[in-house]
């Protein structure tokens, strides 16, 4: 029987900061799953559309690069194996997200996050940290994490114009990713946080967002 290999601290450090170059510069290894856009038609968008409909993706994109910090840097730290497999995988999926949202953005004719690096490595800290405190509350900072993500969606959702389906294709399968990855935090034993917990997060992630929509 083939043995596992067996990786230090110092190895996972360095996998990290391997998976933190390819997250925010690129290309990032995605799963097996085809952009849920790839058969959507494009949609004749104005000025004014298309620049929503870009910051909107911007924002998403940016989500995604902390949200691979985040996943990150809870691997690193998590006591169980089985953990930091489940939150290995969920990050491969996060990929998918963020590949589906660089692409559209680009055919949006605009650019992602100008502060891409400091959304991965400030969520690699607040991760790192989360998975320090003990599985429980890893998971279940996983698990609000994916729920605030959900309702950023549902609003851009409504806010996207009528007629970008390609962007609304992603979005709506980011919605079911992120919906199971939060299930699944919860179900693998994660607890919920404290209110003043999840406010500060609340408070941090519309930070981001209004800085994202524009840097």
């Amino acid at each position: 029987m083939q043995n596992q290999r067996s990786y230090t601290p110092l190895d996972r450090l360095c996998i990290n900061l391997q998976q933190a170059l390819h997250t925010v510069f690129g290309p990032a290894p995605t799963t097996e799953r085809p952009d849920p856009a790839r058969t959507v038609p494009e949609a004749e968008l104005s000025v004014t559309e298309r620049r929503l409909a870009g910051g909107l993706m911007r924002v998403n994109h940016a989500g995604e690069i902390a949200a691979q910090g985040l996943y990150q840097g809870q691997a690193l730290t998590a006591r169980l194996a089985e953990v930091r497999d489940k939150m290995q995988r969920a990050a491969m999926e996060e990929n998918d997200h963020l590949d589906w949202c660089a692409r559209r953005i680009d055919q949006l004719h605009t650019h992602t996050s100008y502060l891409g690096p400091l959304w991965y490595f400030g969520s690699l800290a607040i991760g790192a940290a989360a998975g320090l405190a003990g599985d429980k509350w890893s998971l279940g900072f996983v698990a609000e994490t994916e729920h605030q993500v959900i309702r950023h969606l549902d609003d851009h959702l409504q806010r996207l114009p009528p007629q970008d389906g390609k962007s609304r294709a992603i979005l709506q399968q980011m919605r079911v990713d992120e919906g199971r990855h939060a299930t699944l935090a919860l179900q693998s034993g994660g607890a919920p946080l404290p209110t003043p917990i999840r406010k500060l997060m609340g408070l941090t992630s519309r930070i981001m967002t209004r800085s994202a929509f524009w840097l």
